[in-house]
């Protein structure tokens, strides 16, 4: 029987990008069934962040979340994109990538195109360009960013996270009965998989 691991996770969130990365390497060749969830940690209207104008988060990335990146064999940059984008709207199309069975792709590329190729994730025309890149149709995609359908979607998500699992912080994973609060090494992550699994047989 396939474990089931719910991910609650933000696209601008450095850790939640480290915590997927630590995830995926966990459980490599394993029974395991990732659904993303939406959390976004500045929802519209909350100000944006703007990291390049805080000198201690850009010193934070340098002696914290780059080394973990390397460790991790994760190409990730702190985006020049300022201030940092809302991802209400990338979260719109992870629900029809979702629909579309491209959900976990969906989410992975968006993250790679924020961190990665610091590309702006609030503009439609790079979510665009991820739709494509995974398969789905452009005009469908397009149709949903602005469909209340989809919209409406998000914001079940959000009460969800915020009210009925009463999330807090991301990345929040729950797998079977155990929850991990924030990023955990590669090691603890596989052990809790493991015994999850275990119970589930």
């Amino acid at each position: 029987m396939s474990l089931n691991i719910k991910v609650y996770t933000d696209f601008v969130c450095p850790f939640c990008y480290l915590g997927k990365k630590v995830l995926h390497d966990a459980t490599k060749e394993k029974d395991v069934t990732i659904e993303y969830m939406p959390f976004e940690l500045r929802p519209i209207p909350s100000p944006k962040l703007d990291p390049w104008e805080d000198s201690m988060k850009v010193q934070s990335w340098e002696k914290f979340i780059k080394p973990m990146a390397n460790k991790l064999q994760l190409n990730m940059n702190l985006p020049h994109i300022s201030p940092h984008p809302y991802t209400n709207l990338a979260f719109i199309g992870y629900h029809y990538a979702k629909e579309n069975n491209k959900g976990n792709e969906y989410v992975d590329n968006v993250f790679k195109t924020f961190f990665g190729e610091e590309k702006d994730i609030e503009n439609t025309e790079v979510l665009v360009e991820v739709a494509k890149s995974i398969g789905l149709n452009e005009e469908g995609f397009r149709s949903a960013l602005k469909d209340d359908k989809y919209k409406n979607l998000q914001n079940m998500a959000l009460k969800h996270s915020y009210e009925e699992a009463e999330i807090s912080s991301v990345p929040t994973f729950v797998i079977g009965d155990e929850i991990i609060y924030g990023v955990t090494s590669v090691e603890d992550m596989e052990a809790i998989v493991d015994k999850e699994l275990a119970k589930s047989e």
